[in-house]
């Protein structure tokens, strides 16, 4: 990897991760009315509001306040929840590994389907694979998650008993049990994801497998397989992670949807809970995280390019 290409993205994502800072920050202070109410609630005290508008630094003006607050946020402090006085930081991290779980099993779940069927369906274009596959995928795209995830409770918890509706278990404590209450949330979110990467890549891979190389590669005798998995998949890929990584914002938008229906303790269910709750500062806390984690992921498929295509790297470094 290019030291001067690598170095160019680092800066370029200081004034990202800025912005995104400045957003979370305003999340709460731009809100309708007095913050210190829509907190405490309308009944109040004077002195409780006043207080409240104190610890915030509510009566400090706003650019003293973004600074005191990224000084607090760079060392690790989101402030404490005002319903459980619990540490913001403190309940992220006891909700993060489940919310890290879903997304990785998704993602594993849908490019482990996607990238076979897209290979058999690009071998075979207008075959019955490829029909099959490509009415499904369209099929699969038009159904919400909520929907599905509704549809698979009723068929593998309510009907079959299979897998669990509701609950979660770590994965340190039963490994099997935590797969099989993870596996209904996961095909949930995943079957979306499954639907875009197998469009994307079959389209990808059958004009790829149209180029000069790749007819050079079977005048030689090479085999069907050799060329899609040697010659084929890796220039193909590319769009496949561009799209990986510009769905993550949906993944992540789907999983708080995901996590609430199936009543797992993620992220996405504490942003959902404060916001009900009223508690914004572990909605502000909850909020920057997942900025934050949004811009480093796409942050690093940009980096990726350069591995998948080294005239990517070459060229912006020469740029």
């Amino acid at each position: 990897m290019n030291a001067r290409y690598l170095g160019r993205k680092v800066l370029l994502l200081v004034p990202v991760l800025f912005a995104v800072s400045a957003l979370s920050f305003l999340l709460l202070n731009l809100l309708p009315g007095d913050p210190a109410i829509a907190i405490l609630g309308p009944s109040a005290t004077e002195q409780s509001v006043a207080a409240l508008r104190h610890d915030l630094d509510l009566d400090q003006p706003l650019p003293v306040r973004y600074v005191r607050w990224m000084g607090h946020t760079v060392t690790g402090d989101l402030g404490r929840s005002y319903v459980s006085n619990q540490p913001t930081v403190e309940a992220v991290r006891q909700r993060l590994p489940v919310t890290l779980e879903l997304l990785l099993l998704s993602q594993l779940l849908a490019l482990a389907l996607a990238i076979p069927l897209a290979l058999l369906a690009a071998s075979k274009p207008n075959g019955l694979l490829d029909r099959a596959s490509t009415s499904t995928a369209f099929a699969f795209l038009a159904i919400p998650n909520f929907m599905l995830g509704v549809l698979l409770i009723y068929l593998f918890a309510v009907r079959v008993h299979l897998f669990p509706a509701t609950g979660y278990t770590p994965f340190h404590d039963h490994p099997i049990e935590n797969l099989r209450a993870m596996a209904l949330p996961a095909v949930t979110l995943g079957v979306a994801e499954l639907a875009v990467y197998l469009r994307l890549l079959r389209s990808d891979l059958i004009a790829t497998l149209q180029q000069d190389y790749i007819t050079m590669a079977q005048a030689k005798g090479m085999s069907r397989n050799h060329i899609l998995l040697r010659h084929a998949l890796r220039p193909s890929a590319f769009s496949l992670v561009t799209a990986a990584g510009l769905n993550l914002g949906r993944l992540i938008g789907g999983a708080f949807v995901v996590e609430y229906l199936f009543a797992l303790p993620g992220i996405g269910s504490l942003t959902v809970e404060s916001i009900f709750k009223r508690d914004y500062i572990v909605v502000q806390g909850t909020v920057l995280l997942v900025a934050v984690g949004y811009v480093l992921a796409n942050f690093a498929v940009d980096v990726l390019y350069g591995v998948l295509d080294p005239r990517v790297r070459h060229a912006r470094a020469t740029a």
